[in-house]
């Protein structure tokens, strides 16, 4: 199969608003999205990450330049601001070339982010 350029998904929840548990869960969410579809790091275009109104101690793309990214376009946002939804949530939409086909990708969801796509195949 030739290489096309996908985008993965992934989520997870923080319990306080500190750097120390974003980086934790931003590492275990990156961790679990590379080891579970073999992401290389030349395989990265780019990387946006979503913070919920919530969250506001550090940027979400910090924790990923610990992981080695820094040499990858990363781009923080905030999420909107939707009555019910998920808080203290924080999202990654990861650019990539690969060889898998869309419904071969995994999508990641931790914490309290869990039920959030359970349309998703695991």
């Amino acid at each position: 199969m030739s290489r096309a350029v996908r985008a993965l998904r992934g989520a997870t929840t923080i319990d306080d608003d500190t750097a120390e548990q974003i980086e934790e869960r931003i590492i275990a969410l990156l961790t679990e999205l590379f080891d579970r579809n073999d992401i290389h790091h030349d395989d990265l275009i780019s990387i946006v990450f979503t913070a919920t109104s919530d969250i506001n101690s550090v940027f979400p793309a910090a924790p990923a330049r610990k992981f080695g990214l820094g040499d990858v376009p990363l781009l923080c946002a905030q999420e909107l601001d939707i009555v019910g939804g998920t808080p203290l949530c924080l999202r990654v939409l990861i650019h990539l070339n690969t060889e898998r086909g869309r419904d071969e990708l995994h999508h990641i969801y931790l914490e309290g982010a869990q039920g959030l796509r359970d349309d998703l195949p695991e």
